[in-house]
């Protein structure tokens, strides 16, 4: 998973201010005088390259566009709980649609998943990422 996909999942872009305008990436770098070197930017509006990148990103696709460049200020602790989270589906990740959290064969069993919905009651849908690290995701999520 990337940061764009956890920011989008969050509805929270962590955004610290927004510009405006027709931007120029040539030779793969978004050339702008606001944001500061490693800090993390979105790209709105663009036809190749929307998205959450690292300031400064020299992968980008050359193109001039009229959108937004969003200055961003992610907290380490998001940071690290993207890293968290890519490492428990990394581990789970045949687990993660199952709706199975234990099986056995012979005299065959089962044990479906007692996993939660928002209402509180019981679903028998695989335990996912989100559901894993809900309380934690909580802590940054937008309305």
């Amino acid at each position: 998973m990337t940061i764009s996909e956890l920011c989008a999942e969050l509805n929270n872009w962590f955004e610290r201010g927004v510009k405006s305008g027709t931007f120029e990436i040539r030779g793969g770098v978004l050339d702008v005088d606001f944001l500061l070197n490693g800090q993390y930017f979105r790209i709105v509006g663009s036809v190749f390259n929307d998205g959450v990148y690292t300031y400064p990103e020299d992968k980008l696709t050359d193109e001039t566009f009229s959108g937004e460049i969003w200055a961003m200020a992610v907290p380490p602790d998001v940071i690290s709980l993207l890293d968290r989270i890519n490492d428990w589906v990394d581990k789970n990740g045949a687990a993660i649609n199952s709706p199975y959290s234990s099986e056995s064969f012979g005299g065959y069993s089962y044990t479906l998943t007692g996993q939660s919905d928002n209402s509180g009651s019981a679903t028998s849908a695989g335990t996912t990422w989100q559901a894993k690290f809900r309380t934690e995701l909580n802590k940054y999520r937008k309305v």
